[in-house]
């Protein structure tokens, strides 16, 4: 018999919104969307300035890192609330991967220095498993040879950015290994997403230090990556209906303003609404990891389902109501509808969540 959960908590504290308003700030100035189109050109597409400034000027890598271990001590919300303003800019920012997905995965393992380490932003974590796996999906290992590593994993998040990589074995292990050690090799792969790129790692002999289990450690870090994942979905959206309208307030035919055609106002009207359910589902997900509510992996599958999907709209439209001007480079509505692509398949498919979503219910197919 299960207990009855506690109602979620949907709405933003005081501490929350003061804390959305420094992030974007923050981003305002480290994150113009022609510095990031001109980064996404360049053969280093991390910022490491704007890293800097979140990481360690603000401390936010370590929101979920208790205090006794170097971290604020703080929970998924007030990461959620991050995440929201980083995808509301695109940031190309490490943060999901490294102060969420690896860090949640070193919370199930006894690795209490290399969590001081990512907390303090000095160091950047990436769990090796492809970014496209989702919560309990079955990923790639590597062989453990004579306490060595061997083996090649793809798809691998932010891996170009990482000091230290997170590798689940064949034995059930999780180790931690060093990126730039010799026996180790990093690619970049061809991303759709240029401010998230992807990577292969060859471990040929890679010396390794076991921290725990690799199960439970990586199911617990990809969940928390897609709940907090659909709040950086919200961001996408929210971004593309702001500045969607604000352009069609501005361009004018026949002398009068775009958006003031009945057709347009229906199909941005239909876009607000689904903005506002995607914040209700994402706050519900963030409000549930951070609870520890046994109502999570519910939270995080519905929130994936309904969220994936809404980003991928917003960003659609807006690249084909932003019309000619939004076919270009330099315009940063392609950076939207990349990252939304991207972030669709990312932790699970919104299929994936839904089919998740009904064995959690015992919602039977027809």
């Amino acid at each position: 018999m299960t207990t009855q959960s506690a109602q979620p908590d949907l709405l933003y504290s005081e501490e929350e919104e003061a804390l959305r308003a420094a992030v974007r700030d923050l981003l305002a100035d480290h994150c113009d969307p022609a510095d990031v189109i001109t980064r996404t050109e360049s053969g280093a597409p991390h910022d490491r300035e704007a890293w800097k400034a979140l990481a360690e000027g603000m401390g936010l890598a370590g929101l979920l890192v208790p205090e006794a271990l170097g971290g604020q001590g703080a929970t998924h919300r007030e990461a959620a609330v991050v995440l929201e303003e980083l995808g509301r800019a695109v940031a190309p920012v490490p943060y999901l991967t490294s102060a969420v997905v690896a860090t949640e995965a070193l919370l199930a393992c006894d690795a209490g220095d290399l969590l001081a380490e990512l907390a303090s932003g000095r160091r950047i974590g990436a769990l090796a498993v492809a970014l496209n796996i989702a919560p309990g999906g079955a990923h790639r290992t590597v062989r453990v040879e004579g306490g060595s590593l061997h083996g090649e994993l793809t798809g691998i998040a932010d891996a170009a950015a990482a000091d230290v990589l997170l590798v689940p074995a064949e034995d059930g292990g999780l180790y931690a290994v060093e990126a730039d050690a010799g026996a180790v090799t990093v690619t970049a792969q061809v991303s759709l997403d240029l401010t998230r790129p992807v990577a292969k790692v060859v471990l040929d002999g890679a010396d390794a230090r076991r921290i725990g289990d690799a199960a439970p450690a990586v199911r617990r870090a990809l969940r928390a990556g897609a709940g907090l994942l659909a709040s950086e979905q919200l961001g996408l959206a929210e971004w593309s209906l702001t500045e969607t309208v604000r352009y069609l307030k501005e361009r004018k035919q026949f002398n009068r303003p775009v958006g003031g055609f009945q057709a347009l106002k229906h199909r941005l009207a239909q876009l607000w609404l689904e903005t506002v359910h995607t914040r209700a589902a994402a706050r519900n997900a963030a409000d549930a990891l951070a609870g520890g509510s046994a109502d999570a992996d519910v939270a995080v599958a519905l929130a994936q389902a309904y969220a994936a999907p809404v980003a991928v709209h917003a960003a659609e439209e807006a690249l084909q109501l932003h019309a000619g001007i939004g076919m270009t480079w330099e315009h940063p509505v392609h950076l939207y509808l990349k990252r939304a692509k991207a972030d669709s398949i990312a932790y699970g498919t919104a299929g994936s969540h839904r089919e998740a979503l009904a064995a959690l219910v015992d919602l039977q197919a027809p």
